[in-house]
């Protein structure tokens, strides 16, 4: 019995391990998501060190996938967020209305906090809770679905309460296609509105059609004749939009109209040919990383050439005729253009150079 009182006080005194009451927390009200939603519940998890947060897809035409966003995206998707800001002339310090909590996950909170934004949300996910927010609070900045907020002025009007919405106020309108009839209902408020199109996996990357980040590209789309795919960091979204001069509704400089996305089919797949590492083995890693924490087809060509100047990769369609070669669609071989892609294959890396320091589940050979 005296022996297990030792053997305890050293558990107590001298074990690096922590106990369950001294584990980090990170709660909704740190990832900044403090907010209601119809379709979630809230439910604790375990979340690795090498991810900055876990997200979910949308899930408006599937069920919602998890999204897993490493550290090393973050300073990009801030960047993102901040040029989608000021290229719209939100001024920092604005005071901001997320009618969906998870939209923030997009940003992220960083990029928020490094604007000096306050935001909050609605007391409960619906139109007549929108209206309240919007004539008690007065925010500078709403971003929400488009339809929903159309929906939503137009009950305020009926509510007779129309004449205390705020005016002259900026909108950001993401999740879905922009819905082009909120535009003449803003319009009679004197809203401004913005297309932001981005997505849980990637951040932020069009505002009103212009490339948020430097590492877009533009795939040939099976969509039609000046249709194109979004790629960012040589990984394909599977969203397809016309590309044109005509110009983006909301901007006219903008070229690509993503208020018309289409989705690809059939998807493409990335094949890595070349790589700036020696081993192909940690790159084997990061492509069945990314197709876990991204939803994105990443595969190693038997022949990569390792040691490279650069990363090579290669966009192929997923599915072709029997009995015929898949054609490359797209190759991307600048820093530039693979930005995204190598520095999800660094995550991977660090995390291979990191001691796993939980004694209690290491995995041998």
């Amino acid at each position: 019995m005296q022996r297990l009182d030792e053997l305890a006080g050293l558990v107590d005194s001298l074990s690096t391990a922590p106990p369950m009451e001294e584990m980090p927390r990170r709660t909704l009200a740190d990832k900044g998501i403090a907010g209601p939603t119809a379709a979630h519940c809230i439910e604790e998890v375990h979340v690795p060190f090498n991810l900055a947060y876990m997200t979910f897809t949308t899930g408006s035409t599937a069920f919602q996938n998890i999204v897993g966003v490493t550290n090393a995206e973050i300073p990009d998707r801030v960047k993102a967020a901040h040029a989608a800001f000021k290229q719209a002339g939100v001024p920092t310090g604005t005071k901001a209305l997320i009618t969906y909590a998870p939209l923030v996950n997009v940003f992220p909170a960083q990029a928020l906090h490094e604007y000096g934004m306050e935001w909050r949300f609605l007391r409960r996910s619906s139109r007549d809770a929108a209206i309240l927010s919007l004539c008690r609070d007065k925010p500078g900045l709403v971003v929400g679905e488009s339809s929903f907020l159309r929906a939503s002025l137009a009950d305020a009007t009926s509510l007779g309460v129309a004449d205390l919405l705020p005016r002259d106020i900026l909108a950001f309108c993401t999740g879905t296609p922009l819905d082009l009839e909120f535009l003449l209902v803003a319009e009679k408020y004197g809203w401004r509105v913005h297309d932001l199109y981005g997505c849980q996996e990637f951040g932020w990357l069009a505002l009103d059609g212009i490339p948020l980040r430097p590492d877009i590209s533009l795939a040939p789309s099976p969509c039609g004749a000046g249709w194109r795919e979004m790629v960012v960091g040589g990984l394909p979204l599977a969203d397809s939009f016309p590309v044109g001069t005509s110009g983006h509704v909301c901007n006219p400089e903008g070229k690509i109209i993503t208020y018309r996305r289409e989705r690809t089919a059939p998807e493409y797949e990335v094949h890595i040919a070349a790589t700036v590492l020696s081993n192909p083995s940690s790159v084997e890693r990061a492509a069945r990383t990314i197709l876990r924490i991204k939803g994105r087809v990443v595969k190693v060509r038997p022949d990569i050439i390792c040691n490279a100047p650069a990363t090579a990769l290669e966009l192929v369609p997923g599915v072709v005729p029997a009995g015929t070669v898949p054609k490359t669609a797209l190759r991307l071989e600048s820093a530039e253009k693979t930005l995204l892609f190598d520095l999800l294959l660094q995550a991977q890396c660090d995390f291979q150079a990191t001691g796993k320091t939980d004694p209690a589940w290491i995995k041998r050979r």
